[in-house]
């Protein structure tokens, strides 16, 4: 295992031009899985290519194990990849494609087949070691390409969107392996998504990425309870959290956090919401509609509400909800920066 740690990284393409990423310090706990969560074009690959080796940084340092590697070459920085794609050679079979790395590193022979063995078993694909990768469903191929990341035993895995090929239900299987596989291990890994839901379920803590910039690291919690910024706030959640201009700040809600007033504890803050649009989901109904009278003015917002609660939530009625007090995040307008101390009239 090892820390991976960056130093005012930057990376530009163009001199000049704007920053892929741009003056980013991290630093990861020993044998943490660590995620990358940002949007398209928010610098998250680029980072984790400058840590693999495959970008070269326009600023910065990148330290692996307290050692500087900024110029070394990838196959000297211990670390090994897996990319969205998987890569496999279509014409070796599983198991030449799982020993490929081992031939590549001069690794004896007569240790491949037990290696080779180990990492196959540990991903539960020991079956699979004579067919090839047309053969193979594409959770099997990403578990062979894990197989053929960890026969090195690496002291850093990089992951760069392994399950976005996949389907919803072998994504939600394949993220349960991923996590027991970590825990296995215990190796360092940092994991690159745009997906929410992964970078929740997976991560020790999350790096939130936008346009080059760290917004907020944390744990899962930390960025969804007490987001740093409006960007954290509306990225995380599904639907997002609404945001209310109130006066000089902008009030955040969570929809789960919007609800009938009977079931509000703490010190509520009532409305009277009257429903616009619903979303039946099964288990839950998303009720979409504005806060009438309120100081809020004519804004939208988003109640998150279980199917089982009694009412009648249809389009056009009107209902009595509220929202704890002590729950609702205050943003500064011009900033979108979080604010801590609460305005004694930003209610009114």
């Amino acid at each position: 295992m090892a820390i991976v740690e960056t130093r005012h990284l930057t990376k530009q393409y163009r001199r000049g031009g704007p920053s892929a990423v741009d003056d980013v310090s991290l630093r990861s706990a020993e044998g943490e899985f660590l995620v990358f969560l940002g949007p398209s074009g928010s610098g998250k690959s680029t980072l984790l290519r400058m840590i693999a080796g495959l970008e070269q940084p326009t600023g910065g340092d990148i330290l692996i194990g307290e050692q500087v590697v900024t110029d070394l070459a990838p196959r000297d920085r211990r670390i090994a990849m897996v990319f969205q794609s998987y890569a496999l050679y279509p014409h070796l079979s599983v198991r030449e494609n799982i020993q490929f790395p081992l031939k590549a590193q001069k690794v004896p022979r007569a240790d491949h087949a037990r290696k080779v063995r180990w990492a196959s078993d540990l991903l539960g694909i020991g079956h699979l070691l004579d067919r090839r990768p047309r053969e193979l469903s594409g959770g099997e191929r990403q578990r062979v390409a894990l197989a053929r990341a960890i026969v090195r035993e690496p002291s850093i895995f990089l992951l760069d969107e392994p399950l976005s090929n996949l389907d919803a239900k072998l994504r939600a299987s394949a993220r349960e392996e991923l996590a027991r596989f970590h825990k296995q291990t215990g190796t360092t890994t940092i994991y690159v998504t745009h997906d929410q839901i992964e970078a929740m379920a997976m991560g020790n803590r999350v790096v939130v990425l936008h346009q080059g910039l760290v917004r907020q690291i944390g744990t899962p919690r930390e960025v969804y309870d007490e987001p740093a910024d409006t960007f954290v706030a509306t990225f995380l959640g599904s639907p997002p959290m609404s945001l209310l201009a109130v006066g000089d700040v902008l009030a955040g809600i969570r929809p789960e956090q919007l609800l009938p007033a009977a079931m509000v504890q703490g010190t509520p803050l009532r409305f009277r919401f009257r429903v616009t649009n619903v979303e039946y989901l099964g288990s839950e109904r998303l009720l979409y509609g504005k806060l009438e009278g309120s100081r809020f003015g004519d804004q939208t917002v988003v109640s998150r509400v279980a199917a089982s609660a009694a009412g009648d939530f249809s389009e056009g009625t009107a209902h009595d909800f509220a929202v704890d007090e002590r729950l609702v995040k205050l943003f500064d307008k011009t900033s979108g920066k979080r604010i801590t101390s609460r305005p004694l009239a930003w209610t009114a």
